[in-house]
């Protein structure tokens, strides 16, 4: 459980360190990283994932705020069915985290991330935290017997 917390914390720490960076070095000019293919820029999401929902950030912080509570909870309070489904609520916290302190601080998300070669939408490092906890956690669910999410009490493991 300590663990889990350490790395939510440290996830959460080089999110806003990185959202930082992005916000005082990146206002004026864009930094090509690979030349036509990445970019560093900086960008105001005032919505969700790829902009949508803009203006809405009351919603966002609500159902961030139950979602974090909840999966807390788990990783507190309860044993998952498999390591990958921990790992994966702890990078979910991290990422939701991450953008509720910039909505709350800023009003909007810094976003960073852009691949310029196939224009995929600006993103940010609490981004790919969600995304990759999202794979996990449906690794870990399939990966899982049964299917479970969270170990059932009582069962002797073999």
């Amino acid at each position: 459980m300590l663990l889990a917390l350490l790395a939510i914390v440290v996830l959460v720490g080089a999110d806003q360190l990185i959202k930082w960076w992005a916000a005082t070095s990146l206002i004026e000019q864009s930094i090509s990283v690979v030349d036509g293919v990445f970019e560093l820029q900086y960008l105001e999401n005032r919505g969700a994932a790829f902009g949508i929902l803009q203006d809405h950030r009351w919603v966002f912080m609500v159902l961030t705020g139950v979602f974090v509570l909840v999966a807390l909870y788990a990783l507190i309070f309860k044993k998952f069915a498999h390591p990958v489904t921990k790992w994966a609520v702890i990078l979910l916290c991290a990422g939701g985290i991450g953008n509720m302190i910039d909505r709350i601080v800023r009003g909007f998300v810094v976003d960073m991330f852009y691949f310029k070669l196939i224009d995929f939408p600006i993103f940010n490092f609490a981004d790919c935290c969600v995304v990759i906890g999202a794979v996990l956690f449906v690794l870990g669910v399939i990966l899982s017997p049964g299917g479970a999410i969270l170990a059932h009490k009582g069962r002797r493991r073999r």
